[in-house]
């Protein structure tokens, strides 16, 4: 089974990867894969978990500038409040 991934490059990035697989010998294509295979190959098992685990950290994070949870007093309070304006505007 394969897979297709399609990358955009600047115009730079191309011209240097393409002279790389030229001197290699190697389709553009197949320098980018040997790179890839190489640079994951040269990590050490630690350091591809560590790298997993600092990714992951950052998966559903996201800060709304407050603090957030399940505090049902202060939501029930909010709501009334926010009820009880819009009764006294509805009475104007």
């Amino acid at each position: 089974m394969s897979q297709t991934l399609t990358l955009e490059l600047s115009d730079e990035d191309y011209a240097f990867i393409k002279q790389q697989a030229d001197e290699a010998g190697m389709s553009v294509n197949e320098w980018i894969l040997n790179y890839l295979v190489e640079k994951s190959e040269t990590r050490t098992h630690a350091e591809r978990q560590e790298a997993r685990q600092r990714f992951r950290h950052h998966a559903g994070s996201i800060s709304l500038g407050f603090a957030t949870g399940a505090n049902n007093e202060k939501i029930d309070t909010d709501l009334a409040r926010a009820y009880s304006n819009d009764s006294d505007e509805a009475d104007s």
